[in-house]
């Protein structure tokens, strides 16, 4: 990856003399608007691959009576989805350094299409668990290819604003999920939703396959020694907890959010669905929002205080009383994501610039399996209990602590900023 990281260097010394990684990086005189195009498509492949991971959630409670399963046994679904991501994402180095960054993407996106439609279709609970871990293992190849291809076509200077662009994507899943699943939940069963996500992912394979850009270079396989080089480094492993926290805040909350809304709070699911989706209206624009306090003041700083709030409103929605609840409903989303340009921007100075994919294939799995799949389940547990508002109190609480935690990280850019302060 020579474009990424010229002459083997590190991200801590590119971070330190930060004039002269501009001059260094890849494209990084070019303004960045030509790039806009190119990551924009990504995102699109994002939006799908991310959506195809949490449409389970407004589905859940047609899926729960269509299938007579209890809650813990819904929350074992996104478990299901989880694990098959985080051992995607754990392997996903060995694949696109064979195949390339572009051909990966191109993989996963038609594998996630072919593995929704096949859940579609099957009709036993094994076969539909068995599905959903083969959608958790065709989604997971994604991500760290698609986070190389964006940092080697854009300036570290840009990075910010790039990964904003990309992380739209979460945040307009999470909105036409809930929607999309209430339109069609109208006149057609619940796998006519999977039918069509399916179809469109494998569109967009072929689609990006013959327009995308970026890419074509291989990955770094974790075999390299790049696992040791991120196992010495304590942030590291600092990023890896608050990644999880992070997650838990969107997709763990997300996940269960409808259920607790309608059986606990005796809420009409189809108000509930509008409802879901129109608080995440605002995370269009507290993404960007995001990507600029990041570049501004520092990914540590900004980590901090979305974890801060987000762990606040995510207690509130446990402990507010009768449609008070909505609020938090509204509030809780828009601060959560917040965190990830801030924490992509952090993870990207953790090690050598070549191992970047390597990074993200090691954080986030970790991350989803605790945010998005042992999270959702223990929410479950709690409402089987009588007690999903306990459940996201207790949740809460636990983002809470991330705050604290962020303050640990001891990144290259944080300490070139402190130096120059110190100078002035």
């Amino acid at each position: 990856m020579r474009n990424v990281g010229e002459g083997g260097s590190t991200l801590n010394r590119i971070s330190i003399t930060r004039s002269a990684t501009s001059n260094s990086q890849n494209g990084s005189g070019v303004p960045f608007w030509p790039h806009v195009g190119p990551v924009l498509f990504l995102a699109l492949i994002f939006c799908i691959n991310f959506t195809s991971r949490i449409i389970l959630s407004p589905l859940l409670p047609t899926v729960e009576k269509d299938l007579g399963i209890s809650h813990s046994q819904a929350g074992l679904f996104f478990l299901l989805i989880t694990a098959g991501y985080f051992a995607a994402l754990l392997g996903s180095g060995f694949l696109s350094s064979r195949l390339t960054h572009k051909r990966t993407i191109i993989f996963s996106s038609a594998a996630v299409g072919i593995a929704l439609l096949g859940i579609s279709f099957i009709n036993t609970l094994w076969g539909i668990r068995l599905g959903l871990l083969g959608l958790g293992l065709a989604s997971g190849l994604y991500l760290p290819s698609a986070i190389a291809t964006i940092t080697s076509l854009v300036g570290s200077r840009h990075w910010g604003k790039a990964i904003a662009i990309h992380e739209l994507a979460p945040n307009l899943a999470f909105i036409a999920a809930p929607l999309v699943s209430e339109v069609f939940l109208r006149w057609f069963s619940w796998r006519v939703v999977l039918t069509l996500l399916g179809g469109i992912s494998v569109f967009l394979s072929l689609a990006f396959g013959r327009f995308g850009r970026g890419g074509e270079f291989p990955g770094e396989t974790p075999a390299s020694g790049s696992f040791r080089i991120f196992f010495r480094e304590p942030s590291f492993w600092i990023m890896v907890i608050l990644f999880g926290l992070g997650i838990t805040s969107t997709m763990g909350i997300f996940a269960m959010l409808p259920l607790y809304l309608v059986i606990e709070r005796e809420m009409d699911q189809s108000w509930v669905n509008t409802l879901v989706a129109l608080s995440r209206v605002s995370g269009l624009g507290m993404a960007f929002v995001a990507g600029w306090a990041s570049d501004r003041l520092g990914p540590m700083r900004t980590i901090a205080g979305s974890l801060l709030l987000t762990g606040i409103t995510t207690v509130l929605l446990g402990i507010m009383p009768g449609l008070w609840v909505v609020v938090a409903v509204f509030l809780q989303p828009a601060l959560a994501g917040c965190f990830f340009p801030a924490g992509f921007a952090a993870l990207s100075e953790i090690g050598p610039a070549s191992s970047r994919n390597v990074a993200v294939s090691l954080t986030v799995p970790i991350g989803m399996l605790l945010g998005a799949g042992a999270i959702p389940m223990f929410i479950g547990i709690m409402g089987d209990k009588g007690s999903f508002a306990l459940g996201f109190i207790l949740v809460g609480v636990l983002i809470l602590t991330g705050a604290v935690l962020s303050f640990c990280l001891k990144l290259p850019s944080e300490t070139s900023k402190r130096t120059r302060e110190g100078q002035l």
